[in-house]
C-alpha cells in the first residue's frame, strides 16, 4: 500500500552563499548525507530556472536527474514568498518589497503581476518534474484587521475574500491545467491561516479542486488550534506536510499576541523536531489513518538550537515516525473464512429459496 514518503527537508531555511548550501547540487549531497531521501525546493533563481523548468522537460528530466544521482528526490516547488505577493495590503508594501526583485521596489502593482506570473511559473514546473502538489503561501489583504478592534465595517472581510478568489482563481486554472495542487500553508499573517479562514476562501473560488492545504503543525500550537481536529476536517484537501515543531508557553505577562518580543521570549516559538510540544506519533497516526500519500518534510525554524543541528536531528525523527502501512488486518489470522450460507445459518437466517 502507498503510504507517507521521507525523510525530506525544505531548502529555504539553508541555502546560503558558502558550500555546500550555495547551489542545489550542494545542498542536495548535504541532505542526503544526512539521511534525507527528499528536497523541497524553494523557487529561487539560485537554485531553479523556473522560466525554462516551466517551458522545458528537457532542463527538468536534467534537473532531477542531478538530484537521483545523490539518493534525493524533488518533494515539491515552493512559492512562499511570490504567493504572498498575490495578496499584500499596503500597510505591509515597503516591509514586502523585499520578496521581490529590485527594479519592482515601489512598484506595488508591477509586483503582484510579476508574483502571479511566477507562481503560474511553478504551476508549469512542477508538471515538468512530475510533481503533483505545490506549496506556496495565500498572501494577505485583511490580516490588520484580524482582531475585532476597531469594529470592522459591515462587508469588509467578505470583499477582502472575494478579492483574494479573483486574484487566485486564474493561478488555480493554472494548477488545474497543469494537473498540480495548490497547497496553501495555513499560516498567521496570511488571510488563510486556520479551518474557518481556509473554509471561507474554499467557498470564495467554488470549492476549486485543485485548491489544497499544507498542514504544518506548528502554526496551529502557536494559535493554540487543535492540530489533529484539523486533519480530521480537512484531510481530504492536505496535498503538503511540514513537520515543524513548536511550544507554547504562556505567562500573565505574554500570550499568543508574543507582546512585541523577540522569538526567543514569546510564549509561543518554533523549536527543533522533539524539542517542542507538538504530538507527532499521534500526527503520523493521522496521516497513516487517512492514506496521505504526500512527503514528510522538514522544515526548520527554531529560536534556540543551531540549524545543522536541527538539519541533522531531523531525518532520524521523521524515519522513526512514518508509519508502514499494513496490507492486512492485524487479526487476519483469527478469519474463519466461511462461505455466504455459513454466514446467514449464523444470523438465523433461512437459506436462499431458488
Amino acid at each position: 500500500m502507498t503510504g507517507l514518503r521521507g525523510p525530506a527537508i525544505f531548502l529555504a531555511q539553508f541555502l546560503g552563499s558558502e558550500p555546500p548550501f550555495d547551489t542545489l547540487d550542494g545542498l542536495a549531497q548535504w541532505a542526503a548525507g544526512l539521511g534525507y531521501v527528499g528536497v523541497q525546493i524553494p523557487c529561487t533563481s539560485q537554485l531553479i530556472d523556473l522560466s525554462l523548468a516551466a517551458e522545458s522537460k528537457t532542463y527538468c528530466e536534467d534537473l532531477s536527474g542531478r538530484l537521483a544521482a545523490h539518493g534525493i528526490a524533488i518533494t515539491e516547488l515552493s512559492t512562499h514568498l511570490q504567493g504572498q505577493l498575490v495578496a499584500v495590503h499596503p500597510a505591509y508594501d515597503a516591509l514586502f518589497d523585499g520578496f521581490a526583485p529590485p527594479e519592482l521596489h515601489g512598484k506595488p502593482a508591477e509586483r503582484q503581476q510579476w508574483a502571479v506570473e511566477q507562481v503560474k511559473l511553478a504551476a508549469r514546473a512542477s508538471a515538468n518534474l512530475g510533481l503533483s502538489a505545490h506549496a506556496t503561501f495565500s498572501g494577505a489583504l485583511a490580516w490588520p484587521y484580524v482582531y475585532p478592534w476597531p469594529q470592522r465595517p459591515a462587508g469588509l472581510i467578505e470583499e477582502a475574500f472575494a478579492e483574494l478568489a479573483r486574484r487566485w482563481t486564474p493561478i488555480l486554472d493554472v494548477f488545474a491545467e497543469a494537473g498540480v495542487d495548490c497547497a496553501f500553508e495555513v499560516h498567521p499573517g496570511e488571510d488563510l491561516h486556520d479551518g474557518a479562514s481556509w473554509e471561507r476562501f474554499l467557498a470564495a473560488v467554488d470549492n476549486h479542486p485543485r485548491a489544497r492545504l499544507l498542514f504544518d503543525p506548528s502554526h496551529f500550537v502557536l494559535q493554540q488550534l487543535d492540530y489533529l481536529d484539523f486533519i480530521d476536517r480537512y484531510h481530504d484537501r492536505i496535498s503538503c506536510f511540514h513537520v515543524k515543531d513548536a511550544e507554547f508557553n504562556p505567562t500573565g505577562r505574554s500570550g499568543v499576541y508574543g507582546g512585541y518580543e523577540s522569538w526567543v521570549d514569546r510564549a509561543g516559538r518554533f523549536r527543533s523536531l522533539g524539542d517542542g510540544q507538538v504530538d507527532f506519533s499521534a500526527i503520523f497516526s493521522k496521516m497513516a489513518q487517512y492514506g496521505f500519500a504526500g512527503w514528510a518534510v522538514l522544515e526548520w525554524e527554531c529560536a534556540l538550537k543551531r540549524a545543522e543541528d536541527g538539519a541533522r536531528e531531523g531525518a532520524p525523527f521523521i524515519r522513526d515516525h512514518i508509519i508502514r502501512l499494513t496490507e492486512r488486518p492485524f487479526d487476519d489470522f483469527a478469519a474463519s473464512g466461511i462461505d455466504r450460507a455459513s454466514i446467514r445459518a449464523i444470523l438465523g437466517l433461512a437459506e436462499d429459496r431458488a
